[in-house]
């Protein structure tokens, strides 16, 4: 059975940071695209950061790139997502998505709360 685990998220204030863990079993996340999403009910789901399993780099979104890093430890087949210099619109339900040939699968989300 695949199961992604997201853990992590809590509440920040504006210009911390937070580091959001994706433990998965399963699966060896190394074969997978690894993506963190991020969801909110005004703005629905956005594609925060990608992880290839082709070697590529990390690829984000514009409105977190330089702020955010996304990261993978095989020994642990957990990947992570740093978020330094949290802003209140990086306030979301984060999900961890990994993606085969012919499989995809999420994890349940962490909440994330940046608000003074």
């Amino acid at each position: 059975q695949v199961q992604l685990v997201e853990s992590g998220g809590g509440l920040v204030q504006p210009g911390w940071s937070l580091r959001l863990s994706c433990s998965a079993s399963g699966i060896s996340y190394s074969n997978y695209v690894m993506r963190w999403y991020r969801q909110t009910p005004g703005k629905g789901r956005e594609l925060v950061a990608t992880l290839s399993n082709a070697g590529g780099l990390p690829i984000y979104a514009d409105s977190v790139k330089g702020r955010f890093t996304i990261s993978g430890d095989n020994a642990k087949n957990t990947v992570f997502l740093q978020m330094n210099n949290l802003e209140p619109e990086d306030t979301a339900v984060y999900l961890c998505n990994a993606r085969g040939h012919s499989h995809k699968y999420w994890g349940q989300g962490t909440q994330v709360n940046v608000s003074s």
